[in-house]
């Protein structure tokens, strides 16, 4: 008879148990507060984007995200959560001004022209976010890194190349040109997250870069990730890469192994200081 019982209170006690799980993992969830913070820079009305974790106290380090040549999308929006729920505060910048969002690669193209032509406009805006972020009190001001995907590696790279004040940049699949390796100006460590099979920038490309940077001992990693394409860490890529006839596709590992690489990263360079 008792063994009866025990036998039909089991389903009981694991609902209960589910429902604990669930209520937990939603007051967790809710602990990531994020926001769109608003501000003026050479006249233009920029929203960017913030996330952080309320549970954490205290300041912690800072995180800024430049997107790709889409503009401050989901797919961007997403990637700053992941950084909230890993500790820091962070920032998607919103480099071309109301939050815009570009719908194919032509409105992009026409986007990105300016930053490409003229490196230190780019600089001008990640300077701007970093002033912005500063001022929140979860902020660490001087614990500040920068991360961007594909056109945002190329700006968080040129930054970094022009002086940025960071302890280092993360590029995903970023373009690696731009402004000239100046050992008087580089003040960030720098990670290279690069696709083994980009078709938009060639591992020629990744070695000159890293000549450049060893000739003047710089702090640079490369890694470079087999069989990933140019945006290979964008679950919407393959999608994106068949509608508009670009070689680009998702590819999990690579995402995957890049996220963990940056943590990695940053735990150097925050020594002591993630959450």
């Amino acid at each position: 008879m008792k063994t009866k019982s025990l036998s039909k209170m089991v389903p009981v006690f694991l609902g209960i148990l589910s429902l604990v799980l669930i209520s937990n993992t939603k007051a967790v969830a809710a602990m990531i507060k994020e926001k769109t913070v608003t501000y003026m820079t050479e006249g233009i009305r920029m929203k960017g984007f913030v996330a952080w974790d309320e549970s954490i106290k205290g300041k912690r380090p800072v995180v800024l995200v430049v997107p790709e040549w889409w503009g401050l999308n989901d797919y961007i929006r997403m990637r700053v959560r992941k950084l909230a729920s890993l500790g820091y505060l962070a920032m998607a910048v919103d480099m071309y001004g109301d939050g815009k969002v570009a719908a194919d690669p032509k409105e992009a193209q026409a986007l990105t022209g300016p930053f490409y032509k003229d490196p230190s406009l780019a600089k001008a805006r990640l300077d701007a976010a970093m002033k912005v972020i500063s001022s929140y009190p979860e902020a660490d001001a001087d614990n500040m890194a920068a991360i961007g995907y594909c056109f945002g590696g190329y700006i968080v790279l040129n930054s970094a190349k022009l002086g940025a004040d960071l302890k280092g940049v993360v590029s995903f699949h970023g373009g690696l040109g731009g402004a000239p390796v100046d050992k008087a100006q580089l003040k960030a460590k720098i990670l290279v997250c690069h696709g083994g099979a980009d078709k938009f920038v060639s591992e020629s490309d990744v070695a000159s870069l890293r000549k450049k940077l060893d000739s003047i001992g710089a702090d640079a990693t490369f890694k470079i990730y087999p069989n990933a394409t140019h945006a290979f860490t964008n679950p919407d890529a393959t999608k994106i890469g068949k509608q508009f006839n670009l070689p680009i596709e998702y590819n999990a590992e690579a995402d995957r192994d890049s996220w963990n690489d940056m943590q990695v990263f940053f735990k150097r360079i925050f020594t002591g200081k993630t959450g």
